[in-house]
């Protein structure tokens, strides 16, 4: 990934959407609801994070570059926009009637349903970084920008999904168990660790990267991943744990008064 033609627009986007979120949130407050300020932080750095990777100066020789917005873009960035719970708050904003129904159609439609399957969405996202670096896609999006761009767009939208689909913390079609999520999340971690070491070992096909730049790239994309998924591990945990406890408060409410 590199700062291609279409980085400039998608960081607009970004900063466009963070201000939004944060003035949905202030209105949500002002009309007296609930909306943990962890959420308002958690978009603003996931926004911070992508307009760093999509057009800020990062560090490193070219490929070490790369790998840092890589992580940015396709990794932290997403899954810290993810944990805002953006599309609860579009609906908690929205009042009822034709868009907030529309937007609901589409949230509970079989298309994002299939989408938002941890595991279909960890094909896609992880499947799209393995033909990005193991085939010759890399060398041809370097000599086409418009393929540069669409693969720009994919990550990042790849990445969110794939974020998405392991918190399951907006309202989308279907219900997905715990460890369901929690093993995808694993056999995910897993493909993006093989395919670093994958990379210290050999660049992309048609690349000619100096050694010791591609072995610092793909030890920032190992560590680096490890720490996102991290991230994503403790808001599964976070769940895991309020659901034990809602069903403490359900079995202690099921028994008599007198037997307890």
């Amino acid at each position: 990934m590199t700062a291609g033609p279409v980085a400039a627009p998608l960081a607009l986007a970004c900063v466009l959407a963070a201000v939004g979120y944060a003035a949905g949130a202030a209105r949500l407050r002002r009309r007296g609801d609930a909306w943990p300020w962890r959420r308002d932080c958690a978009v603003v750095a996931g926004s911070a994070a992508l307009v760093w990777g999509l057009a800020g100066p990062v560090p490193g020789g070219p490929f070490t570059a790369h790998a840092g917005r890589h992580l940015l873009v396709a990794m932290a960035g997403p899954a810290l926009l993810a944990a805002g719970r953006p599309l609860t708050l579009v609906l908690r904003l929205l009042p009822p009637g034709g868009p907030r129904r529309e937007l609901l159609r589409v949230a509970h439609s079989p298309a994002a349903g299939w989408l938002l399957f941890p595991p279909v969405a960890a094909a896609v996202d992880l499947g799209g970084l393995w033909l990005l670096y193991r085939t010759g896609l890399w060398a041809a999006a370097h000599r086409d920008p418009l393929l540069g761009g669409l693969l720009e767009l994919h990550m990042l939208l790849a990445g969110l999904v794939f974020a998405m689909a392991v918190c399951r913390l907006d309202p989308v079609r279907g219900r997905c168990s715990l460890p369901l999520r929690a093993v995808t999340l694993l056999a995910a971690g897993a493909a993006h660790a093989v395919l670093a070491k994958s990379l210290y070992v050999a660049g992309p096909p048609g690349t000619a990267f100096a050694g010791a730049d591609l072995r610092a790239g793909a030890q920032l994309m190992y560590y680096g991943g490890d720490a996102v998924e991290v991230f994503l591990a403790l808001v599964l945990a976070v769940q895991w744990y309020a659901a034990a406890g809602r069903r403490r408060v359900r079995r202690a409410a099921s028994v008599p008064v007198g037997a307890r």
